[in-house]
Parts: structure tokens; C-alpha cells; sequence
């Protein structure tokens, strides 16, 4: 691994851990409206260890890949490395260790999640969970502090009583690491509840490491309220969640940015990282919150495609030719996994196509994936889609066959004499059943192969 400086926890701004939001995207342009670091949205320890890393040249970004569907676990660039930390949710050690040893020369901090209150998190005895067991919360840090060569962080949520959260705090920095984020309510208290800033600050003046104080975007409007914040908890730093989702350029001394002026420069990222669609549309949603009631933010809402978002905001031009420009790079993304990796596997996936080849002669067959993010609502989906069609056609209902390989499937859909399948394996049977709709529908008319080659559901 290649020597670089240490990461400083000392007098940072820096971009919270938040689900659907700390993409590649909104984290480099955190960075470019004055974030110090910038945190990734929490990531399953197991997905991690699942995932392989691939350089994407024609990104220039370094990608954690499914193999067993192709999707992006995490995705990150050399723009950020020096002031990126990944944040892992984990139950375990060992488990912890191994991620941080796959990650650690593309990060520059691995982080634990001890907060989330999250059911997810809790059962999984993640987040929270580790809140009330602190000799293992203390033995997940110990253990990653003496086996990597990166700073090991933790954010937690103060308990009920100070005493106790000092206490907690001290058994946490004695395990060796560089810094605590602490969200300023406890586990059961919501945004909505006020924030308790004289715990973080009791709590500061008992430690000697850093305290990241979080927990203050109620109160957040401008730069100046993050300072503010940062001051009455008498934390070295502070972190900050909400109000960035609504508006990252708060990390701006010189004031926030337009609206349109952010989304535009939001979308240009997405564009150039080739972020996914349901993702883009997601954060974008958050900017726009209540305009999404006005002509425009209902035509945005009907969206369903990265193409579609960017035309509202006039780089429509912008996305076609840098998703040209990317595809004659060599970006296939998905279309280029063939679950699952190992050779064995995927010739048996391939006989198994043969066969089904062979015993259906004359499938109309398609390589494309079902992507669920693609159907906000179930009447969108691709087999209600076709069943409507039939029911409007005075047709017979569409009849599904399902194969199995290796716990992945493909399916069959007959429907007016004619059979459709999709060549992609799928996770389980009712996926296989949606791709294979998918294909009898583009067959029909019913849906635009660009749309479909925009979202990622055409391969072929």
C-alpha cells in the first residue's frame, strides 16, 4: 500500500454517512462546495466481502462489483481517496478486519456504524445493537485499529444518562482510534426531537481524541449554523446529514447555491460517473422538496431514465454524448458480468441456456435484466404491464416457465403463441418472471429500446 498523509479529524466539515445519498456523486461535489471529508453511505460488511474490485478505465473510478449481477456496491475515484472514509455496518471482527484489508488502499478511514437505530441494523446486530454491548463495540475497533494502516472511526448516539455515554466514549477511544462521531440524541429520539449538544460537550472535555459533533441540521441553514453547532458542542469538527441532502453547498462560506445551479452541477457528476438512475432521481428529489409540486418537478417525478432527468435541466445534449462517449470506452457495466464469476458455474449457466434453447424452439430472447428501482409503483411493473395488455386485448393471461441453475434462474413467458425469455439469470424465480415480460413487451411495441438501453434493462 502506498504511504499518504494521515487523515486529521481535527476542525473538519465533513458529509455524513446517509443511505442513498453518499454516492460518488453527491460526495465529490460535497467536496467541491467545501466539505473537508466526505463519508460513504453505511455498507454492509458481507456485500463488501462478496464484492470484487474492478478498475473502470473509462471512469477512471475503481468499482466493488455484485458478481452475481453485475451492480455497483461501491464506487470510488482517485479525486477523493485522500478525504474519503467508508463507513461499515459489521457484527463482527473478523468480518470487519477482511473488508478493511479489500478497501483500505482506496479509502482513507473506515468508520463503524454504532448508531443506526434502523430495524435493518438492529436485528442484524449491527448499528445500534452494539450501543448496548460495548465490550464487542470495543473489540470490533481494537481489532481493525491494530490490523490496518488507515484511521478507524466510530459514530455512535449518546446514551440516556451522560455518565454512561462517557463511559462508553472512553472504553471506545481506548481501543485506539482516531476520532467519535456522535450524533447528539439517543436511540430512540428522532430528527423532530431537539438535539442535547452539552452531552457532546461534556463528553468532549472527558476524552482526548476527536469529537465529531452530528445531529444539528434542525437548526441548519447556512455555513455559518455549522460552526454555530460545532461551538455549543465544544466539538473538534462537525458533521452534517440533512441539511447537506437539502443542500450540500451549506459547506459554502460564501453562501448557498441556486437550486438549479446545484442540481445541474449534481447531475453533470452523475452523468460523468454514470450513476444510476433511481439513485440520481432519489437525491434530486431531496433538493427540489416541495417544488416537486410544480409543472417541472411533476415532469421530473415521471422521469425514469438519467437521460430524461437531465433534459429538464437542459444537459439532455451533455448526458447523450458523454454516454456515447463512455459506451465507445468500453463502459458496459452490467453487460459484462455473467453470473456467477467462477468458470465452472458460468459453463453450467450456459448448458442450462442451451437447454432451455433446445426445448423451446423459436424464444424471442433478450438480454435484459430486471432492474426493480426501474418501477416506482407494482401496477408499473412488467408482468402487470402485460396482463393488462391481455386483459385490453381479450387475450388468454401470459403463462410463466422457470428454470433453475445454481440458485439463479431464467424464465419462460408464453403469451398470444409466442415465447419470450430474457438470456440474463436472475436472483430468484419472480425476478426471472419480470425480465422475461420485459422482452415479450419491447417484442409488442409496448416499451422504447432507448428508454430501456438508458436504465440498464437492455444489454443487447
Amino acid at each position: 500500500m502506498k504511504t499518504r498523509q494521515r487523515l486529521d479529524y481535527r476542525n473538519k466539515l465533513i458529509l455524513a454517512p446517509m443511505v442513498r445519498v453518499g454516492t460518488l456523486p453527491m460526495r465529490l461535489l460535497a467536496l467541491e462546495m467545501g466539505a473537508d471529508i466526505v463519508y460513504t453511505e453505511e455498507l454492509v460488511d458481507l456485500k463488501l466481502l462478496r464484492s470484487i474490485r474492478r478498475p473502470n478505465p473509462a471512469l477512471g473510478t475503481v468499482d466493488f462489483v455484485d458478481p452475481s449481477d453485475g451492480t455497483i456496491v461501491f464506487r470510488t475515484c482517485a479525486q477523493e481517496t485522500s478525504r474519503l472514509v467508508l463507513q461499515m455496518g459489521t457484527s463482527d471482527a473478523r468480518r470487519a478486519l477482511a473488508v478493511g484489508m479489500l478497501l483500505q488502499r482506496d479509502i482513507s478511514g473506515l468508520d463503524i456504524n454504532m448508531g443506526c437505530p434502523k430495524e435493518f441494523s438492529i436485528k442484524g446486530g449491527m448499528g445500534a445493537a452494539l450501543l448496548a454491548d460495548p465490550d464487542k463495540a470495543a473489540n470490533i475497533l481494537r481489532t481493525l485499529c491494530s490490523g490496518l494502516d488507515i484511521p478507524v472511526t466510530c459514530k455512535i448516539r449518546i446514551l440516556p444518562d451522560v455518565e454512561r455515554t462517557i463511559d462508553l466514549v472512553q472504553k471506545l477511544a481506548a481501543t485506539g482510534i482516531a476520532a467519535i462521531g456522535i450524533h447528539a440524541r439517543t436511540r430512540d429520539e428522532r430528527p423532530q426531537h431537539p438535539a442535547h449538544p452539552e452531552v457532546l460537550r461534556a463528553v468532549a472535555q472527558a476524552v482526548d481524541i476527536p469529537i465529531i459533533a452530528n445531529g444539528g441540521s434542525k437548526n441548519m441553514h447556512c455555513y455559518e449554523d455549522l460552526r454555530k453547532f460545532q461551538l455549543e458542542c465544544g466539538a473538534d469538527s462537525v458533521m452534517v446529514a440533512r441539511a447537506a441532502q437539502i443542500n450540500v453547498s451549506i459547506f459554502r462560506p460564501e453562501g448557498l447555491l441556486p437550486m438549479d445551479e446545484l442540481i445541474k452541477k449534481y447531475l453533470r457528476l452523475c452523468v460523468d460517473y454514470d450513476n444510476a438512475p433511481h439513485n440520481a432521481k432519489y437525491c434530486v428529489q431531496s433538493i427540489l422538496r416541495e417544488m416537486q409540486e410544480t409543472p417541472r418537478g411533476k415532469r421530473f417525478l415521471q422521469c425514469q431514465t438519467l437521460q430524461q432527468i437531465c433534459e429538464i435541466w437542459e444537459l439532455g445534449e451533455y448526458c447523450r454524448r458523454k454516454q456515447r462517449e463512455l459506451r465507445t470506452m468500453g463502459n458496459s457495466g452490467r453487460a459484462e458480468v455473467k453470473p456467477p464469476e467462477a468458470l465452472a458455474k458460468r459453463q453450467k449457466l450456459d448448458e442450462a441456456a442451451i437447454a432451455i434453447a433446445a426445448e423451446f424452439d423459436g424464444i424471442i430472447c433478450r438480454h435484459m435484466p430486471f432492474l426493480r428501482s426501474t418501477y416506482p409503483s407494482d401496477n408499473q411493473l412488467p408482468k402487470t404491464q402485460l396482463y393488462v395488455h391481455a386483459v385490453k386485448a381479450g387475450k388468454s393471461p401470459p403463462a410463466y416457465e422457470t428454470q433453475q441453475c445454481d440458485k439463479l434462474f431464467r424464465s419462460i413467458c408464453t403469451y398470444d403463441d409466442q415465447r419470450f425469455s430474457s438470456s440474463y439469470w436472475e436472483k430468484n424465480k419472480k425476478q426471472a418472471e419480470q425480465g422475461a415480460a420485459l422482452v415479450a413487451l419491447l417484442h409488442l411495441g409496448q416499451l422504447e429500446a432507448e428508454v430501456l438501453r438508458d436504465n440498464g434493462s437492455l444489454l443487447n
